[in-house]
């Protein structure tokens, strides 16, 4: 089971469906138990429905939280698998900067554009009405005050310009004319449809609009009396003690709304009139006909206030909560055809104020007038006094909607390229950075621009460069580093591995080089049973150069120590050409050679095979067991010491200059006998000239570890001078080759 386990995790691990955080784990516990408590709710279901009931709540609570939860990691998902790439990225940043808030203000722009349409056909409505109402108020002013004049002159309150205009105008066949001298009613005309008596409200000082009147303002307002609207307008004059009240009304109907109509679309009124009812649960109702449909109702509740034209507080109905329902009395006119695929319907209602005939308060069961038109028609009715001036802002708003959307154009083109741009830099890192995982460090870049994408392809290519020439670099040190472990190991044969001392001379020597290879050089010869030739060099400069010349001195001494002596047939003309080195050693072939001779043939042949900057410092001597004596010549090295064991010391300086440098030089030799435990200690630099704070390790410090530490053996007293040396080095790095070649007369 557990194996089934872990191959199954292992697998949806590997197709990336195992859940890794904690908000995965959550979705997946959260529907695992809804899913264990639907299933337990249907098994208790067979039992007791009533339990099973129970468990629903938590079913859906469980199951709403693991779609909320997983869609929180689809949603991450979505942003991993989607925003990884830039390009993306770039476009949904695009989106959330540009496309939104462009999408947002058209949005508003249509919104504001639609609100302002529907507005301006209110408008339209409304100021017909408005205008309806002013010539009323201006005819009724001019009959009030032919009735306050007839009334001053005593003659019969009858206006004679009434009858005028209503033979000369047919809307004045619809309206009425009533007058009031106090409260009485004068005979002007007309059967008194808007309440034959008095308005009682005109009358009141706490009544707004009868103090505007009674101060010369006119009363111009819709009106409601018996649940039918009017367009009302009265006015009050002075005869003598007595007030002429004067009031014009005309029905707010069909015929109105139809004329209001034309060019404009459809007019639908909604009168919202009602009758009070009391019902046995206390709420109100309004008396209409249920037969309307039901598409035409407007439903609002409404609470009655101090406008309310409701029953007032102490009625049985003063706190009962009313219901309005707004139905439609008449619908007018007609939509015109769209003009376009823009010219889209618009609807928007407007409410109408309605003043309270019989009470003189704003009416709380108010009027609605909604227009159906189009932008088309409004656009008429909005130019239409401009005439031909309106053609002329048509071709200026065309002329912005074109330059906007060139702007728009070139934007989205300049964003598109930009973005490839970026996308395109991007990739091409991408790739880049693909050729180096694999180790393809000549991929370059191709740059086309002049930008800081481009200066950043450039950084790249230089960085790439630069990695490839490390590597090549790299592989060049690797490759001298194995041909100089090749050079050290060639090297290191040619140091003396196995010493074959002779009986009364005991010899060591140590080479440590500062680099891989030395350019320092030593070795012992045995020339016969009872002879041995000691050498020590130091060649100019480090490294492999210094390595190469001490191989070639290396050869050459031991060519022309041992190999080479025995075939020489002319010894005076090697003599003159090694100047005055003397024939002081006697070899079994017959041959005689000294040290000054060897160092002038080395001379010549350094002088003649190696650049002029190249030349070593050497000294040569020969042993001789027999008679303990030492024959020597040193060619410009430091000079060896003979300490002997009373402490007395004896610097071996005779010779001429370094080896190599110049031509036809001569080389003096020297010979010293060697005493019984007289030690001779010859040292390169690398010896006595390291420094530290207190200054150089120098000679004295040298010769005192070797007096004091004379009767150890060799090894032991070239570790103790070696070791001396390391220690005044300390941590620095040790700045040359260290050569040490101890002898010990017995």
């Amino acid at each position: 089971m557990k194996d089934f386990y872990w191959k199954s995790r292992e697998r949806l691990s590997t197709a990336g469906l195992w859940p890794q955080g904690w908000v995965a784990r959550g979705a997946c516990y959260s529907l695992g138990l809804a899913i264990g408590l639907l299933i337990l709710q249907l098994s208790l279901s067979l039992f007791s429905p009533k339990w099973g009931h129970s468990l629903g709540g938590w079913v859906k609570f469980l199951l709403f939280d693991a779609a909320v939860l997983f869609a929180i990691v689809a949603a991450r998902v979505l942003k991993r698998k989607v925003l990884w790439r830039v390009r993306n990225r770039l476009i949904v940043t695009y989106i959330f900067i540009g496309v939104i808030p462009v999408v947002l203000l058209v949005l508003m722009a249509v919104i504001t554009t639609y609100l302002f349409a529907g507005q301006f056909a209110s408008f339209v409505v409304t100021s017909e009405i408005n205008s309806q109402l002013r010539s009323l108020q201006a005819v009724n002013a001019a009959l009030g005050n032919e009735l306050a004049a007839r009334l001053e002159k005593g003659q019969t309150p009858t206006p004679e310009s009434l009858e005028g205009l209503r033979k000369r105008d047919r809307a004045w066949a619809r309206r009425e004319v009533f007058a009031w001298l106090g409260a009485k009613s004068l005979p002007v005309g007309g059967e008194q449809n808007v309440s034959g008596v008095f308005p009682e409200f005109l009358d009141r000082a706490d009544n707004p609009y009868a103090k505007a009147v009674r101060e010369g303002q006119p009363f111009t307002q819709i009106v409601r009396d018996k649940q039918d609207l009017y367009l009302c307008a009265a006015s009050m004059f002075d005869v003598g003690l007595q007030k002429l009240t004067v009031v014009t009304s005309e029905p707010l109907d069909k015929n109105l709304i139809e004329k209001i109509a034309v060019n404009l679309g459809e007019i639908t009124l909604y009168p919202g009139g009602f009758n009070w009812d009391e019902r046995p649960n206390g709420r109100m109702k309004q008396n209409s006909a249920s037969s309307s449909s039901s598409a035409e109702k407007l439903s609002v509740n409404n609470a009655a206030d101090y406008r309310s034209d409701a029953p007032q507080s102490g009625s049985p109905r003063s706190d009962a909560v009313q219901k309005q329902e707004l139905r439609p009395a008449f619908a007018v006119g007609t939509l015109a055809p769209a003009d376009g695929i823009m010219d889209h319907e618009i609807t928007f209602g407007t409410p109408l104020q309605i003043v309270n005939w019989s009470t003189g308060n704003l009416s709380r069961a108010g009027a609605l007038v909604k227009v159906r038109t189009r932008p088309s028609v409004l656009y008429g009715h909005l130019f239409a006094a401009l005439g031909d001036i309106a053609t002329g802002v048509e071709y200026i708003l065309l002329a912005v909607l074109v330059f906007f959307g060139i702007i728009e154009l070139i934007a989205l083109i300049t964003g598109t390229r930009m973005t490839r741009t970026v996308t395109r830099a991007v990739a091409q890192l991408y790739d880049a950075t693909g050729h180096v995982n694999r180790g393809d460090f000549t991929h370059r870049i191709p740059v086309k621009s002049d930008d800081q994408l481009a200066q950043l392809s450039l950084s790249f290519n230089s960085m790439t460069e630069s990695i490839e020439k490390l590597i090549q670099e790299q592989k060049e040190k690797q490759r001298l580093e194995g041909e100089l472990a090749i050079a050290q190991e060639v090297q290191s044969q040619l140091f003396p591995r196995q010493i074959s001392e002779i009986e009364s001379l005991e010899v060591h020597g140590f080479c440590r080089p500062a680099r891989t290879v030395s350019g320092d050089y030593y070795d012992f010869l045995n020339a016969s049973s009872h002879k041995m030739i000691l050498a020590v060099g130091d060649i100019s400069g480090k490294g492999i150069s210094a390595a190469l010349l001490m191989a070639t001195i290396h050869s050459a001494v031991r060519a022309y120590s041992i190999e080479s002596l025995p075939q020489l047939r002319e010894p005076v003309a090697v003599g003159a050409v090694a100047g005055a080195g003397r024939m002081t050693a006697s070899w079994p072939e017959g041959l005689e050679v000294s040290p000054g001779l060897l160092l002038g043939l080395l001379n010549h042949q350094l002088f003649e095979s190696t650049p002029p900057e190249k030349y070593a410092t050497l000294f040569l001597g020969i042993y001789d067991g027999r008679s303990r004596r030492l024959t020597y010549s040193n060619g410009g090295h430091l000079p060896p010491i003979l300490i002997g064991e009373d402490g007395r010391i004896r610097r071996l300086e005779s010779g001429g200059t370094v080896v190599g440098l110049f031509d036809n030089v001569t080389y003096d030799e020297g010979c010293v006998d060697m005493r019984p435990g007289e030690i001779f200690l010859a040292y390169s630099d690398g010896v006595t000239e390291p420094e530290n704070e207190f200054g150089e390790f120098g000679e004295d410090r040298l010769i005192d570890l070797v007096s004091g530490n004379r009767h150890l053996p060799l090894v032991q007293i070239s570790q103790t001078v070696t070791a001396a040396v390391d220690d005044w080095i300390g941590d620095q790095e040790q700045p040359d080759d260290i050569t040490l070649v101890l002898a010990r007369a017995r």
